[in-house]
């Protein structure tokens, strides 16, 4: 499982037992913030510059705060409001008998304890219908919006986005990254996936541990921008994977491209 929550979520969890989007299509039989942040509420495809960027991740790509502490990860995906994330579902919602985080904030390009492009709160959180009511985890992604109380500019306008795309073959050449809950700086990985089951993808990456959840899968990044196309994130099959050398995700589908639409439609 590549998630940690801090104490309070996990006693409250016992007690209570996502302009220019690419995106294809694929059919499948059916299937049933307040983090310690500073005070925080056009599309462009690159971001804005900055001295202060972990030297190989995208600036879209950033970490999930609760309680002070961060345990998820999540990048922006382009939409033309600009302010859309997407994650792993369980990132954002707890699944079958749970409901939605609340006071989770965002940090893009978050390393060492700093947090270059500021806090930025995360609402309007969807996951899928299988997801909430049965944790299925074929369906392991969730979107949410960031806002930041004064924001005179979008997110995306700020970090630049990753293109959603659904639908894609199964074995690509990608970049992955991810925040190990016991680092304060990404992980970064290129490998190639492979199909672990039908809805299901696996990639093969060394120390991608708890925290790396909601971490995008991206193909063809620019040199420049590190900005490319999403085709996962770590997710899924046991929650993303027992073993921080190999990770999972969903297969983004109809479902997942139903998702980006519901979030893009009220963003």
């Amino acid at each position: 499982m590549r998630v940690r929550r801090p104490a309070v979520l996990l006693t409250l969890a016992a007690v209570l037992l996502l302009g220019a989007a690419f995106v294809v299509f694929a059919t499948r039989p059916p299937r049933s913030a307040n983090a310690s942040a500073p005070d925080a509420g056009v599309v462009e495809a690159a971001p804005a510059s900055t001295p202060d960027l972990p030297a190989a991740s995208s600036p879209a790509v950033g970490a999930l705060f609760l309680d002070g502490s961060h345990y998820c990860t999540a990048s922006v995906v382009h939409s033309d409001q600009g302010d859309v994330l997407l994650t792993a579902a369980h990132c954002i919602h707890d699944g079958e008998g749970g409901d939605y985080l609340a006071g989770v904030t965002f940090a893009p390009a978050y390393h060492d304890g700093v947090a270059p492009f500021g806090y930025w709160t995360v609402s309007d959180e969807l996951v899928a219908p299988g997801w909430s009511g049965s944790s299925d985890q074929d369906l392991d992604v969730g979107f949410a919006t960031a806002h930041q109380a004064g924001a005179t500019k979008s997110l995306e306008s700020l970090v630049g986005a990753n293109t959603l795309a659904t639908g894609t073959e199964f074995e690509q050449a990608i970049t992955l990254t991810g925040y190990p809950d016991d680092s304060e700086a990404p992980a970064v990985c290129r490998n190639t996936t492979s199909r672990q089951d039908t809805f299901q993808l696996k990639v093969d990456c060394a120390g991608f541990p708890t925290g790396t959840s909601g971490g995008p899968w991206v193909t063809a990044p620019d040199p420049k921008t590190r900005l490319g196309t999403v085709i996962g994130v770590i997710g899924g099959f046991e929650y993303g994977g027992d073993d921080p050398d190999t990770s999972y995700s969903s297969y983004f589908d109809t479902d997942v491209q139903a998702l980006y639409r519901q979030t893009t439609a009220r963003a």
